[in-house]
């Protein structure tokens, strides 16, 4: 498959290169203006000792919805751009559905990824899952007694 073929559509399993949507994401990432403090509803610090990529993210909830999503992260552009994609996969929906999206789903929605950097994309899921933990337990902190 050529890198004119691979696009997003049609993603058929591991490559080798990176895609023009991984590429697209790296070179312009989307969501990376910090959200203003007072709409900061959860928030994540997620590193992989590992590659030496770091993430941070935060989310601000409004009726049950990810009405916003920034992130800023550090590595390579696997890691960068699969952060990237999902700050867009998660954006506007309910917090159960954002609570579903996997890594597979960032790497579908970018056309794959080489083998070797499907780990970045895990580091964008664990910082959503982390940031909607901190949104949850800032929540009940809040509730009445």
């Amino acid at each position: 498959m050529s890198i004119d073929q691979a696009g997003t559509e049609g993603y058929q399993g591991p490559i080798l290169y990176y895609t023009d949507a991984v590429i697209e994401h790296f070179q312009h990432p989307r969501n990376v203006e910090p959200l203003p403090p007072d709409q900061v509803d959860g928030s994540a610090l997620i590193g992989d000792p590992g590659c030496g990529d770091q993430m941070s993210l935060d989310i601000c909830v409004r009726e049950g919805r990810i009405a916003a999503i920034s992130f800023k992260s550090f590595g390579c552009p696997g890691a960068i751009s699969t952060s990237s994609m999902l700050t867009e996969l998660a954006l506007g929906k309910s917090v159960e559905d954002a609570e579903g999206i996997s890594d597979d789903d960032v790497v579908v929605a970018l056309g794959g990824i080489p083998e070797n950097k499907k780990h970045c994309s895990l580091l964008g899921v664990q910082a959503l899952q982390a940031a909607m933990a901190d949104w949850r337990s800032r929540a009940v902190a809040k509730e009445p007694r």
